[in-house]
């Protein structure tokens, strides 16, 4: 069995605050524990009946795994320059997906630690056709498009709440209770680790009894965004619709190119914040 992992930071096994993963602060100690926590849901996929892993970095610059102390059982998708961002090299050829270090989306739960939905210096909020997604549910019903089941999440307990709203029967590891965005009562990795290594063994054993989560097409996309310039310089983009002085829509006639869609739309987003052309020279 194949399955693919989605590795994310701020749900990771003592994180409670983004000061923590700033280059300049504690960054190097928590790229160890993403590490760890990554190489513990390797570990329980292959007791699980694994015979091929991947990961996909997807935190920030999407290179923050110690590739030197991977399980060497895994492969590493690395670097920030993907079509697919957090899913770069998700296929239909996968068993299953796992998600390590996932948080909760801007907007949700107060007590969700250091929670944003993707891309916290332009995004507010996502809705697919009407209803509100964080992260993991996007990616999830990406995943449901390739027939692939969403199996693991591991992160906080308000994240886990919120995302069984939509995926109840989804394994869950908690490693940390959420207190405040930038709050949390931590459990030390080695609780924390083989809780994900069991957890993950669990889901991978179920992955043939797991139903993919799905949304169907034609697929309306709604982005909030915390800026009118984000949201305005989207509509560079033929099929993007500014629908309010913040909010854009357009429509996909899938999860897939839904997916890229947005995204697009997020690089823009990001780039408008300061201007598209920075301190270009004229």
């Amino acid at each position: 069995m194949k399955f693919f992992i989605s590795a994310d930071i701020e749900g990771v096994t003592g994180v409670a605050t983004g000061v923590q993963l700033k280059k300049e602060s504690e960054y190097q100690r928590f790229r160890k524990l993403m590490t760890q926590d990554v190489n513990a849901a390797i570990e329980g996929a292959f007791n699980g009946g694994a015979t091929e892993v991947v990961v996909a970095d997807g935190h920030g610059n999407m290179s923050n795994i110690f590739i030197e102390d991977l399980d060497e059982r895994a492969s590493l998708i690395s670097g920030n320059n993907r079509v697919m961002c957090q899913l770069e090299g998700l296929d239909d050829t996968y068993d299953g997906i796992l998600f390590v270090g996932h948080h909760g989306r801007e907007g949700g739960s107060e007590r969700t630690v250091i929670n944003h939905s993707l891309a916290g210096i332009c995004v507010n909020e996502f809705r697919i056709n009407g209803k509100v997604v964080g992260e993991t549910e996007l990616n999830a019903a990406v995943a449901g498009d390739y027939n692939v089941p969403a199996l693991l999440i591991t992160g906080d307990d308000a994240y886990v709440e919120e995302v069984r709203e939509t995926l109840p029967h989804i394994e869950a590891a908690v490693v940390k209770r959420g207190i405040d965005r930038l709050a949390a009562e931590l459990l030390p990795p080695k609780k924390t680790q083989q809780l994900i290594k069991d957890k993950a063994k669990l889901a991978a054993e179920k992955a043939k009894n797991i139903k993919p989560y799905k949304i169907e097409g034609p697929i309306t996309f709604e982005i909030d965004f915390k800026g009118t310039n984000q949201a305005l310089m989207t509509t560079t983009i033929p099929s993007v619709e500014l629908i309010g002085p913040k909010t854009i829509r357009f429509t996909s006639p899938d999860m897939v190119t839904a997916y890229k869609h947005m995204w697009g739309c997020v690089i823009i987003g990001m780039a408008a914040t300061q201007g598209v052309l920075g301190q270009a020279n004229a």
